[in-house]
């Protein structure tokens, strides 16, 4: 009687044992979230994330919120993106705002554009919502030996097919700087510079409204401070 409770005892144990290293290696409760939100992922994929150092929620959350807009997208997918270095939420919801603005966006595109270093998905709001960037203070000095200090306002709007590669907010502001020097410097009189409608705030307004960050924008002189 004694060795048949040792015996069953350690069986309990081994079974214990057993269930400890397994829900180690599998999120049982990750996986009936996925199963309930109608997302296929296998054990096996879950426990090959463990091995290779993926927290799984990291991707099946993602993917959980790419099924219920219809993207269309598979574990693989996701977790090559990550292994890869990309933040597999951030393109998961700039897509998800894609579709719902009726933006074209491939789920390459959106990595390759996260991958470049880019925040995918304040592009995609830029594309929908253009957003206005204020330039420091900048000074120049006019022929006549004026200096001149102007700001700068640039509405600017992401064109998605030029994102990579294109300038980024810094570069932007460093364009617009110089465009503003090379104008005012450029000048035989700093009256050459200030429009007769000048206001005595000291702006200039730079307005491109369709920027394409692979472009230097445009920008037109609104008015500038007074002599220094």
């Amino acid at each position: 009687m004694d060795g048949n409770m040792a015996m069953i005892l350690g069986i309990i144990a081994v079974v214990f044992v057993v269930v400890c290293v397994f829900l180690s290696f599998v999120p049982l409760g990750l996986w009936i979230s996925a199963l309930s939100s109608g997302v296929h992922v296998s054990m096996g994929a879950l426990i090959g994330m463990k091995i290779r150092h993926i927290k799984p929620h990291r991707l099946v959350q993602p993917l959980i919120k790419a099924n219920k807009a219809g993207l269309g997208l598979n574990i693989s997918q996701l977790e090559t993106h990550f292994l890869a270095g990309g933040n597999v939420d951030r393109v998961i919801n700039a897509l998800i705002a894609a579709q719902r603005a009726n933006i074209p966006m491939a789920f390459e595109k959106a990595c390759a554009i996260d991958l470049a270093g880019r925040d995918v998905f304040e592009a995609v709001q830029m594309s929908v919502t253009p957003k206005v960037i204020e330039t420091p203070v900048v000074a120049a000095i006019a022929k006549d030996g004026i200096e001149l200090r102007a700001k700068a306002r640039v509405t600017v709007r992401t064109n998605i097919d030029r994102l990579v590669g294109g300038a980024g907010e810094e570069t932007v502001i460093a364009r617009v700087g110089e465009g503003i020097v090379t104008t005012v410097g450029s000048a035989e009189t700093h009256k050459q510079v200030l429009p007769a409608r000048c206001c005595p705030k000291a702006w200039t307004q730079a307005r491109h409204t369709k920027f394409c960050p692979s472009t230097l924008p445009t920008w037109m002189l609104a008015a500038t401070s007074a002599r220094s």
